[in-house]
Formats: C-alpha cells, sequence, structure tokens
C-alpha cells in the first residue's frame, strides 16, 4: 500500500512523515524545506493489522495549478503515480488556506484522509474546530493531529483511517464546471467558487476565540527582533552567543575529553603494532588514517553543540525571521526573498541549500542563489574555522561569527555584481507565512544534531579516511619511490606536486607546499583540509594548543605552522570562499542546467576567494606591521586582472543591451 502525504508548506508535513516513518528528515519553517519527494515505510507500532505501508512525503504545494518546480512534483506524482491513499495534511490553525488543496484533492478519484495537524496549538488559542461537520462537508474523513507530541497524537487513528479507505469512492463536494474548466478565463471562475466553497466550510466549524485586531505577544516580539534596523543587530548577537558556547565555552571542553579518547586509542594500536610492522605501513595506520582522521573527528563535540543551538534556532520559529530580515537587502541586489531559504539550508550542508533554489521561478535568480548559496559556512567548514580559531585566535568566538557576515557580506556585493554582469532588471517580491514562536524541541534539536553527527563520521570514515591515506603514501615517498627522509619532507610526491600551487599563494601569506596540498584536497571534502594539514605537519591534536609547541604571541605566532595569525585568517577565508565540494559543484550543475552559468560559477567562487584572501593578508599586514606583505604587486596584478574581467564583462553586458534597445527603436 502507497500512501501520499500532501499538504501546503508550513503544514507540517515533513515532521508528520518523520513521526510515522522514524526518518530524520529536515524541518524547517519556510517552504523549500522538501524539493523531491523522499519515501519511508510505515512503523509497524502505528498499524494493527500488520499491513506493509510506504510512504511517500511529496514537497509543498497550495494548489495543482503548479506555480514552482516542486509543486509540480506533488501534482505528477498524485495524478500519474496512483498512490492508493492521499493524507493531506491540514494546519488546524489556518483552515481557510488549506483547504483550497484539499477540494483539488478530493476531486482526483483517490480515496483522501484529511490530517487536522497542529490541533494542540488551536486549543491554547480557544480555536474549535468541529472535525465532525468538516468531515460531513468534505465526505473523507478528518483526524486530529499533533505530529510533534510522542502520545495520544493521532498517528495511529491516522493510519487506520488510511487503511479503512483504500480502495473506496469518495465524492468530493459539489463544485460545478471544476472539471471542464479548460480556458484560463474558466479556471479562474472555478477558483472564484473554490474559494467561496471553502470560505463557506469554514464559517460552518470553525470558531475562534482571538480577535485579530489586537496585537498578540508574538507580534509585539517581531516589531523588535525583525525590526529593519534592530533585526540585523540582534541576528548578530545571537550568533556570537552561538559561537562562544559551540566554540569557546562548552564545545572545547567536550572537544578535550574527546581527543583524550582519540590519543587513547592511537597509544593502544601504537603498542600493539610494535616494531614488527613495516614503517611505512605504521606510519599509514598511524599518522596517515589515525591521526589524520583523528584531527577531523576531534572537531566534532564543537560541530554537534553548534548544530544543536542552531537546531533549537529554527525550531522555536526565529529563522524565518532571520530570513524577513534579510529579504530587504536581497531585493536591492536582485534577488528573490526565496534566495534567503537556500543560504540558511547551506548553514549544514551546501548540497540541500542549492537544492533548495529551485523553489526560485526566476531563472537568473536561481542560477544566482545555486552560485551564492555554498558562501555559507557549512558543516564541512566548521572545523576549519574551529582550527584558526583556537590555534591563532584562542578560540575567540569573533572568528567564526565574522565568517558567517563576511558570507552574508559577499552574497550582497556578489549578488550584485551577477546583476551588472547579466544585466536583469527583474524584481521578485517575497511572501511567506511567519511561523508562532515555540519553546524548541530538545528531543528533536538532539535528533538533528546526531544525525548531522553520523553524517559528519561517515565521511570522515570513508571519504577523508581515502584522502588522508593517500596523502600519507604521496608524502612518504618520492618519485623514484624511495622513502623521504624525515628531515626532507619538500622531497616527496605531494611537495612536488603542491609546490608550484603554492607560489600562487604567496601574496595571501600561505605559500608553502603543506596549505597548498591542503587546499587541494579542500576541494573533494572541506573538511580533508584539517586532516591534510595535519598529515603534512605531523600533527595528530589541534585542540590541544599547548601541544602545538605555538612560540611568540598575538599576531606575531609562530609555530608549527610557520606562518602568523593574519596569513592564518587569509587561509581561512580563501578555503570557505573558494568553490565547494565536488558533490556540492554538482548540485549546481544540476541545477543551472548550463555549462556556460557553472564554469562561470566556478571562475567566480575561486576569483572571489583569492582576492578575499590577498585583501585580508596585504591590509592586515599593513596595519600590524606597517608595512606590505610578501608578494604584494604579482598579487595586485592578479587581482587586478580579476577586475578588469568583471569591469569588462559587465561593459559588454551594457554595450549589448544598449544595442538591442536601438534596434528596438
Amino acid at each position: 500500500m502507497k500512501i501520499a502525504l500532501t499538504g501546503n508548506p508550513n503544514s507540517g508535513k515533513t515532521t508528520l512523515f518523520n513521526a510515522i516513518t522514524g526518518k530524520i528528515e529536515h524541518v524547517g519553517n519556510w517552504p523549500g524545506v522538501t524539493v523531491e519527494k523522499k519515501e519511508g515505510d510505515v512503523k509497524q507500532a502505528l498499524l494493527s493489522g500488520g499491513e506493509s505501508i510506504t510512504v511517500v512525503d511529496l514537497p509543498g504545494a497550495y494548489s495543482l495549478s503548479p506555480y514552482t518546480s516542486e509543486e509540480s512534483i506533488t501534482k505528477d506524482f498524485v495524478v500519474n503515480e496512483s498512490p492508493d491513499v492521499i493524507v493531506n495534511i491540514v494546519d488546524a490553525g489556518n483552515i481557510s488556506r488549506s483547504l483550497f488543496f484539499t477540494t483539488q484533492l478530493l476531486e482526483l478519484g483517490v480515496p483522501v484522509v484529511v490530517a487536522l495537524n497542529k490541533s494542540d496549538l488551536n486549543e491554547k488559542k480557544g480555536t474549535v474546530i468541529d472535525t465532525l461537520l468538516l468531515s460531513e462537508a468534505l465526505k473523507c474523513p478528518v483526524i486530529e493531529t499533533v505530529a510533534t507530541e510522542g502520545s495520544n497524537n493521532g498517528l495511529a487513528s491516522l493510519m487506520e483511517a488510511a487503511v479503512g479507505v483504500k480502495g473506496k469512492k469518495q465524492s468530493a463536494p459539489a463544485l460545478r464546471g471544476s472539471r471542464k474548466a479548460e480556458t484560463r478565463e474558466e479556471v479562474e471562475a472555478v477558483d472564484k467558487k473554490r474559494f467561496a466553497l471553502v470560505s463557506d466550510i469554514v464559517d460552518q466549524v470553525e470558531r475562534r476565540k482571538i480577535n485579530s485586531s489586537k496585537q498578540t505577544t508574538q507580534d509585539k516580539v517581531d516589531r523588535v527582533v525583525a525590526h529593519k534596523w534592530l533585526g540585523l543587530p540582534i541576528f548578530a548577537a545571537i550568533i556570537w552567543v552561538v559561537f562562544s558556547v559551540s566554540q569557546s565555552w562548552l564545545g572545547p571542553v567536550l572537544a578535550d575529553l574527546f581527543v583524550g579518547w582519540i590519543d587513547a586509542f592511537y597509544g593502544v594500536v601504537e603498542g600493539a603494532i610494535g616494531d614488527n610492522v613495516n614503517p611505512v605501513l605504521s606510519s599509514l595506520l598511524l599518522d596517515g588514517i589515525i591521526g589524520g582522521v583523528g584531527a577531523v573527528v576531534g572537531f566534532l563535540p564543537l560541530i554537534m553543540v553548534l548544530f544543536f543551538m542552531l537546531a533549537l534556532l529554527e525550531d522555536s520559529g526565529y529563522m524565518a525571521r532571520v530570513a524577513l530580515i534579510m529579504d530587504r537587502f536581497f531585493k536591492k541586489i536582485g534577488l528573490s526573498g526565496k534566495s534567503i531559504i537556500p543560504m540558511i539550508v547551506s548553514t549544514g550542508c551546501a548540497i540541500p541549500g542549492v537544492m533548495a533554489t529551485r523553489t526560485i521561478r526566476n531563472e537568473r535568480q536561481r542560477r544566482t542563489t545555486a552560485m551564492l548559496a555554498p558562501f555559507m559556512p557549512c558543516g564541512a567548514k566548521l572545523p576549519i574555522i574551529a582550527l584558526f580559531a583556537g590555534v591563532f585566535f584562542n578560540d575567540n568566538a569573533w572568528v567564526g561569527t565574522s565568517m558567517y557576515f563576511l558570507a552574508i557580506a559577499m552574497i550582497i556585493v556578489s549578488g550584485l555584481v551577477i546583476r551588472m554582469i547579466t544585466g536583469d532588471k527583474s524584481v521578485s517580491y517575497f511572501i511567506m507565512e511567519l511561523p508562532e514562536y515555540r519553546f524548541p524541541s530538545l528531543k528533536r534539536a538532539a535528533v538533528s544534531m546526531f544525525s548531522r553527527a553520523k553524517a559528519f563520521i561517515i565521511k570522515a570514515g570513508t571519504i577523508i579516511l581515502v584522502c588522508n591515506a593517500v596523502v600519507q603514501l604521496l608524502q612518504t615517498f618520492n618519485w623514484q619511490f624511495q622513502v623521504v627522509a624525515e628531515d626532507m619532507p619538500g622531497t616527496s610526491i605531494l611537495a612536488a606536486l603542491a609546490s608550484p600551487l603554492a607560489w600562487v599563494f604567496i601574496p595571501l601569506g600561505f605559500g608553502l607546499w603543506q596549505f597548498a596540498a591542503a587546499a587541494i584536497t579542500g576541494f573533494i571534502a572541506k573538511e580533508n583540509v584539517v586532516g591534510t594539514l595535519a598529515v603534512t605537519f605531523s600533527v595528530t591534536n589541534f585542540i590541544d594548543v599547548e601541544e602545538l609547541a605555538l612560540v611568540g604571541g598575538g599576531n606575531e605566532v609562530m609555530g608549527v605552522f610557520g606562518i602568523g595569525a593574519v596569513a592564518a585568517l587569509s587561509y581561512l577565508v580563501f578555503n570557505l570562499f573558494t568553490p565547494p565540494c565536488f558533490a556540492a559543484i554538482g548540485a549546481m550543475n544540476s541545477e543551472m542546467e548550463s555549462r556556460k552559468w557553472i564554469w562561470g560559477a566556478i571562475g567566480f567562487q575561486l576569483g572571489t576567494g583569492y582576492v578575499l584572501a590577498f585583501l585580508v593578508y596585504q591590509l592586515g599586514t599593513l596595519f600590524t606591521t606597517g608595512s606590505i606583505g610578501s608578494g604584494f604587486v604579482p598579487g595586485l596584478i592578479a587581482v587586478g586582472a580579476m577586475i578588469v574581467s568583471v569591469v569588462y564583462l559587465i561593459h559588454k553586458n551594457n554595450k549589448t543591451a544598449s544595442e538591442a534597445v536601438l534596434k528596438a527603436a
């Protein structure tokens, strides 16, 4: 048996899907979180007859007349895939909006069960819905559900009702002419009748006690946190607190404990193999695999704390307000308000963030958003931030916070540049339902945290492990396949491959082959940057700063890395703003559907990362030492060439546009 879950965005559809299947799909307070169908089997605890039921979670839709690509996925599935039953999730707090879609589903001839979700919120507001009368009006079962509760949530009754209507015919509410509409005028006429029918049903079944003309507590809070001027500094303060807890207070304490276990495991393995194993194999196992992977995994506690706190913010409804705050800035650079959603999703992982761009109808805006979304620091970049913040900046929270706001600033600047290059002057409008504030669920935040931690560990045990093993082997041998002496690492195959690229990085302050090698492996997976640095510098513990044997202090910190704090900040910026991992680039290619755009995006990201790192190093060196940094002239030439290229593209586009206007005239 196959059930299709349908409903408006933000109706609790994915939360209900997770509750009945036990899966852990991402849940958000905005449209665009679900952009493709997801399948799962209903938990047997919810079934009384031992049935086998597959549930398909479809993207949110307001109508069967698709406006966006994700709505097309929903329509195609319910019309062409012939599900046995459609479970329509209706927001109990806004049935007047939800039932328009419900009446369309009832006309398909597929049995429908309505899940009246978020019923608990109605009880708090004093709103009463007569479910029996609603069921009679819609001529289908209506079950009250609370997808966020563990018991008495109505999910078992919902599954029982879905099994009960399988194969049965239902008669839809009378709506004359709805199936004969073909022209636009006929469709509009039917829609008016549909709205009138829904309004009549709502008047019969719903009784509200709240006077909507009065300001609620939530309205008063929104006047502060979503204020056009106060909203941004409030957001900055909140992000600073998040990074302080995760990177400076609680995170490092947990990380120290965790790294102690890794070091203990390293010692056990080292003692077990002793001197009876080939030194090359011993080095590969201890330094390449355990040391390299352990250096990356050592930051897992910091990342878990960060993800937990971000999940709390999202579950509370606050992150939806962030989207509203940023909308006014994004409009000025020609991006859709919907562009904010992929940016926020990308803080977890750039891949779903890029995929979320398909909710944007305007092609240029969709492609631009897919190009810029990876600028947001994702989970893979957090170990890099944590590493350099801890080693060079004493775990100060401003490092991570500044990277987030630098990303936002670069998205705005880059969006404006791309708009000038493409010449697109279209304006879009962003309409979004703000969810109600609620006390965030610690359970859901913990589940989200552990699911992301699981993905991080799997990645560390596969891609990162293999990359570190390859890096260790390339560092162990020279081109004659002889073992490189410990005091001559610069003669290895890895050094030979990375050294030419290191010259390019001299104007950025990190012209060492080790950093060049780490930057290259970072394109496979950003976590590899930390792993490669661990292998090439023979460091297994990046959490304990004392172990790194750093000497000096302040901006002149030098040590095992051989660079100062300004160069370290430059390297951090470079890795955050150059192209993302290969998987994210693949997602960009899929969403852009243009070879010209994907190569342009990669080139633009490389140029952005290089220019930013150059400015950070040269200006930082000038402010701290009073003189410019090494490689200033060749770096200035390279940056100048990039800027001239952008200016040329803008001029070329303006000239083409002017010629088109004159020709038309």
